[in-house]
């Protein structure tokens, strides 16, 4: 079993993407949208931010490129479709769970006062 903490803490456009991937594989245009629009547009991922970290997490095995090739007819027969390996969905896990430690953290503190009550504090 791998140590999952030497993989954390994930950047942000790490932890979107893998969170992207989820809820099933996604080719990377759409991983782009997903971001976007679960993020309300607070962070959009360039072609350069998301293929990098495409790259990186195919080697550390947090993802893995599908074999699936939708039929030319309805999809770009050239896209490259990526899912969320066993090991990747556990480390979104334990980011998940690390980012809601330092979320309570600070609530404990009232360091998030205002902000944190508007933030469901």
């Amino acid at each position: 079993m791998p140590d999952l903490d030497k993989y954390l803490p994930l950047t942000p456009a790490v932890f979107h993407i893998l969170l992207a991937l989820s809820d099933g594989e996604k080719h990377g245009y759409a991983i782009m949208r997903t971001v976007k629009e679960t993020t309300q547009g607070r962070m959009v991922l360039g072609p350069g931010t998301l293929y990098g970290a495409v790259k990186r997490l195919l080697r550390d095995s947090l993802i893995t490129e599908s074999d699936y090739r939708p039929d030319p007819v309805i999809d770009d027969a050239r896209r490259r479709y990526y899912g969320l390996t066993d090991l990747g969905r556990r480390v979104l896990i334990a980011e998940s769970e690390r980012l809601a430690d330092l979320v309570e953290f600070a609530r404990r503190r009232d360091l998030l006062g205002a902000e944190g009550a508007r933030l469901g504090g």
